[in-house]
């Protein structure tokens, strides 16, 4: 049994594009318009005529397309109130466009957290029990901590087999900025301090780390002690492709000689993230996603949805997924995103659930429609719809020569209704909605990425600054729908996980922030980029939308462990402490020798809690 203890700083999401709003009041009318770069539209709809007093068919949210967010905006925000309040006082239009320090004074960011970890082994490496104790630092408000402390929990679970487990969280309420969702919400520190103690483990049970992770691989379909349902599971083929992709074998069995100060090391860790939250922001009993299709005399396809594009891709992919089911080309598709007067109502773009819920209903919709052309041109040709042969642009009767052109079937099936509308919907199954007891609703997810990461890194011990060298990393994302944007989004969390890691750290001084801006609050940049090695793995999940699952998130979870992992390596050092700055690793370095030295003199080896500074205790 190993217990030790974590930290790890509060962070922002840093994202590009600044907060703003415009909003309009209609005075005539008693109508108000608000254009936002929320995340949530539709929850800022709900917000804005609770705090307004409006009733709800007098607002009209509309999200442009605008990126950024990374959990930020997951939540509707002071400056989205404030806007819709002065244009109704004003009778007219009010922008109102934030600076880059009041992004960062009501960030909504990764709380500052605290983890007590205690993990129990067989010494085959099979993980027997797991004891956390989590402590978030709030700030000033809840927002979304109920559910960030609840994932912290609940995402212990879903990666790996563990025969028990007991987890207590505390969300404090702190005089702060307040925290809230940010990517791989809720489960990014706790995940750090898992994947370092499962390598701590190996190498005291004389297992390779790989060996270790593979003795607690799940075999789904699997019901995990929380009542979470895995029904597809990547992760041996992700844990295979980044072994082979970065050499470990040959890098395990090399004898390291390494003079001077700089220092290489290798590491590496798992990690896992929900694909989509099966709990809605709205109880209302409708369905998850919604997904209209609009087909009129142009021939062309409008997709209407009201899933918030923010840089992640998912307009495209809907229009993918849709042209897939038609077998038409991209250019007969157009998407309208995000629009409370003409798009349905979407719960929003956070826990990675486009992809997966309103892919599902953006593929039934298809479906829906694509059955209507069918019985169009089945009847103008005269024969059964289970005679037609569909391809898209052309259709034929099969056996035969005769057939229609897609404009000709767009007739057919105009001819008696004028514009053709189709829904298509998705719910979570019941069966992956989780448990009746307290904590297990939240991280239900009808789907689960895996991933794995190798990275290697050389240590500077003069100075402590970490440079790293390259990363491998091996993502299931099940089916990729836009394999190269998949890779781009594993590519962007690889940078977000090295930030937490290396740099990234909020601070205040009696309440005030400290970096509120680009200058002092530290993030990588091209500069700071290794070469990224990304390995996509499809493992076809049952349930998403032709076998797809999330890729933007969990993909991040395992790059701090890994680095530390990394720079145990290269240093014998264990880095207890997120980020990893140069000052934090130089003194533990000084520490470790002074450490070494001691035992040295003493004649006996020091304890880990020595060596390292953390809290320790251990059985055998």
């Amino acid at each position: 049994m190993l217990e030790r203890s974590f930290d790890c700083a509060e962070i922002a999401h840093g994202q590009i594009e600044l907060n703003a709003t415009v909003a309009e009041w209609d005075a005539e009318a008693g109508r108000l318009t608000v254009q936002s770069v929320t995340q949530v539209p539709y929850y800022l709809h709900l917000t804005l005529a609770r705090t307004l007093g409006l009733p709800p068919e007098m607002i009209r949210v509309v999200k442009p397309f605008v990126g950024g967010g990374f959990g930020h905006r997951v939540e509707p925000l002071n400056f989205e109130m404030v806007t819709a309040a002065l244009a109704r006082a004003a009778g007219g239009a009010v922008r109102l466009q934030c600076s880059r320090e009041d992004s960062f004074l009501t960030h909504r960011a990764r709380p500052a957290t605290q983890v007590r970890l205690k993990l129990g082994f067989k010494r085959s490496g099979e993980i027997t029990a797991v004891d956390a104790e989590v402590v978030q630092r709030g700030g000033a408000y809840a927002g979304y901590g109920l559910v960030t402390i609840l994932y912290a929990g609940a995402l212990l679970h879903a990666l790996y087999r563990v025969g028990a487990v007991r987890y207590r969280g505390y969300r404090v309420y702190t005089n702060l900025p307040p925290c809230g969702a940010m990517r791989g919400h809720g489960a990014v520190n706790v995940r750090f301090a898992f994947e370092a103690l499962l390598d701590e483990a190996a190498e005291r049970l004389a297992l390779d780390p790989f060996a270790l992770r593979r003795a607690n691989l799940i075999t789904a379909p699997y019901r995990t002690l929380n009542d979470l349902q895995v029904n597809s599971y990547g992760l041996p083929q992700c844990l295979d492709a980044v072994e082979q992709a970065s050499g470990w074998q040959a890098h395990r069995g090399e004898k390291k000689v390494q003079t001077g100060p700089l220092k290489r090391g290798f590491g590496m860790a798992c990690s896992h993230y929900v694909s989509g939250s099966a709990k809605p922001v709205h109880w209302s009993g409708e369905p998850h996603a919604v997904i209209h299709l609009k087909l009129d005399f142009d021939g062309g396809i409008t997709v209407l949805t009201g899933a918030s594009d923010i840089g992640q891709g998912s307009s495209t992919l809907l229009a993918q997924v849709v042209a897939e089911v038609l077998l038409v080309p991209m250019a007969r598709i157009r998407v309208v995103a995000a629009d409370s007067a003409l798009t349905p109502k979407d719960n929003g773009s956070y826990s990675s659930r486009v992809s997966f819920m309103v892919g599902n209903a953006a593929l039934r919709a298809a479906q829906a429609l694509k059955r209507v052309l069918v019985d169009a041109a089945a009847r103008e040709m005269e024969v059964d719809a289970a005679d037609i042969e569909w391809d898209g642009e052309t259709c034929r009767v099969a056996g035969t020569d005769r057939g229609l052109h897609f404009a000709q079937v767009v007739r057919a099936a105009l001819a008696d209704t004028g514009t053709l509308n189709v829904k298509g919907t998705w719910s979570t199954p019941p069966e992956t909605q989780g448990g009746s007891f307290r904590g297990a609703a939240v991280g239900s997810s009808a789907g689960f990425s895996y991933g794995a990461t190798v990275v290697e890194v050389e240590v500077d011990t003069d100075t402590g600054a970490v440079r790293v060298l390259r990363c491998w990393v091996a993502h299931d994302c099940g089916r990729a729908i836009n394999p190269l944007a998949v890779q781009g989004q594993v590519q962007g969390a690889v940078w977000m996980g090295m930030g937490q890691a290396l740099s990234e750290e909020t601070a205040y001084h009696e309440g005030l922030s400290l970096r509120a801006s680009f200058l002092d609050y530290r993030m990588p940049t091209m500069l700071d980029s290794p070469p990224i090695d990304v390995t996509l793995v499809e493992s076809m999940d049952p349930l998403g939308p032709f076998g797809a699952k999330e890729a933007s998130e969990g993909g991040l979870h395992s790059v701090p462990p890994a680095l530390a992992a990394a720079i145990h390596d290269a240093t014998g050092h264990r880095p207890n402490t997120l980020p990893i700055t140069p000052d934090r690793l130089l003194q533990d370095l000084v520490e470790h020798r002074r450490a070494q030295k001691r035992g040295a003199r003493g004649g006996a080896g020091t304890s880990a809690a020595a060596t390292t500074g953390t809290t320790t205790k251990e059985a055998v």
